[in-house]
């Protein structure tokens, strides 16, 4: 459970969200160097490949909508996004396969400094939802997460032993507040768009780009930042930065009810 200033909503394309199935289990583990996850535990992660390769992370926000990281370039018809992924060397998994056919970047989007990083996929056709794929809720725009709070990001991402591990990992990370983290990068590279989170003994790295950062409040998950930089070295004693889903959120929203 975490605390916030105002309570959460919930909007109509998001209606059952944010509940696994599949109770996720051991979350204190660590990407950097940590453990596999419960198979179908985070049914609303997504890997977005190239072809067979994995290069980013996503998550499922309804049947037609993935989220990600405006960085991580996704490229219309070229790019396909795999829902229901646990092992990416496994041909067993309960997987869907869309390709990419829409991909919005907010108008905003900064290269050089992230700012503004996130990008919305619009998928080939509706993602059947089932046990081991189901959306993310949305954090509401009027919400602030305390700092200290424990909240999980999820991914394939380089490990401490493996530069592209095929299990997906998971991590519990402490919400930084941006007091600290403009400490620590600098006051100017650290906008209202971002949040910070880890600087605890794990972090993510780089193959995690797009992927979720969720914090639980009364058994539900909701999508609080989108994994989008970091020191080079993905340094566990440095906290990651997130693209901020509260401040974008009505532009999530404009872009999905438009389109």
């Amino acid at each position: 459970m975490f605390w916030i200033i105002s309570c959460f909503a919930l909007v109509s394309y998001t209606q059952g969200c944010g509940v696994p199935k599949i109770h996720p289990m051991g979350i204190p583990s660590k990407i950097m160097g940590g453990d596999g996850v419960v198979p179908g535990s985070w049914p609303w992660q997504v890997s977005l490949k190239t072809s067979a390769v994995h290069f980013c992370g996503g998550s499922l926000i309804n049947q037609y909508w993935v989220l990600t990281a405006a960085h991580c370039n996704v490229r219309a018809r070229y790019h396909i996004a795999v829902l229901g992924e646990h092992d990416r060397g496994s041909d067993v998994d309960p997987v869907q396969v869309k390709r990419v056919v829409q991909v919005i970047a907010h108008p905003r989007y900064e290269r050089s400094t992230f700012n503004n990083d996130i990008a919305l996929l619009r998928l080939s056709s509706a993602v059947q939802l089932t046990s081991y794929i189901t959306p993310v809720c949305l954090v509401s725009s009027s919400v602030s997460v305390l700092s200290q709070t424990y909240c999980v990001t999820t991914g394939w991402g380089r490990t401490e032993y493996n530069p592209s591990p095929p299990i997906l990992q998971q991590t519990t990370l402490p919400i930084v507040s941006t007091t600290q983290c403009k400490q620590h990068f600098g006051e100017s590279k650290i906008t209202n768009s971002m949040i910070c989170a880890g600087g605890s003994g794990s972090s993510s790295c780089m193959g995690d780009s797009g992927g979720p950062l969720v914090c639980e409040s009364a058994g539900v998950w909701y999508q609080v930042g989108i994994v989008s930089w970091g020191g080079e070295d993905c340094n566990v004693g440095s906290p990651a930065v997130y693209t901020r889903i509260s401040y974008l959120r009505k532009w999530i929203d404009l872009v999905v009810t438009s389109n």
